[in-house]
């Protein structure tokens, strides 16, 4: 009896009793792990296909030990160009056994669907508090409004003034523009204030 299981992103023809490499896993050296993404299995005689995996049945093993892989050397160059990198990778592993092959009934681990519960509580606490804060940011809204009205009757005040050589370019051609003045976006800020000035 053999199977093709899913383990930590690769797959995996396994039987009982192998011992198989696979990328790190999160559990500690001795404990038992079980996947449950098989996605073939065969029984001496008959082969039973998921699409993509077969619903109740699972691979149960013993995680042996953590190691890492052999040292692969990564060098590249380009000839002629006066370039080569040396870079040296190992892959942090872990040994497991495969204990037994079962094709029907097996369970996933609670504990994961009790943890999902305790996450999706504090997302509604989240949710909620931003609903709250909306009424106060629509009352802060038109505060800014009527701060962003006052401001340009500030800037208002000097524009009126003798004194043009302060404003900026923008502000005189937006002045000419108001007071109906022709060519004024090709004049110069000398030119602006002598026209604005009679």
């Amino acid at each position: 009896m053999y199977a093709i299981v899913e383990i930590a992103g690769q797959q995996f023809k396994v039987a009982k009793d192998q011992k198989v490499y696979v990328h790190r896993l999160k559990e500690e050296e001795g404990k038992k792990v079980s996947f449950h993404n098989v996605l073939l299995l065969e029984d001496g005689k008959n082969v039973t296909v998921g699409a993509p995996a077969i619903d109740g049945a699972a691979v149960e093993a013993k995680v042996v030990k953590h190691l890492k892989g052999d040292k692969v050397i990564v060098f590249k160059k380009k000839r002629r160009k006066g370039y080569q990198k040396k870079n040296g990778h190992r892959q942090f592993l872990t040994e497991i056994q495969i204990e037994g092959i079962i094709a029907k009934g097996a369970k996933k681990v609670e504990a994961k669907k009790e943890a999902a519960p305790k996450k999706e509580t504090p997302k509604a606490k989240k949710e909620t508090a931003p609903k709250a804060a909306a009424p106060k940011a629509k009352k802060e809204a038109p505060k800014a409004k009527e701060t962003k009205k006052e401001a340009p009757a500030k800037k208002a005040a000097p524009k009126a003034s003798a004194d043009l050589s302060k404003n900026t370019v923008a502000e005189l051609k937006a002045m000419a523009k108001a007071k109906g003045l022709e060519g004024y976006s090709s004049m110069k800020k000398a030119e602006l204030i002598a026209a604005l000035s009679k």
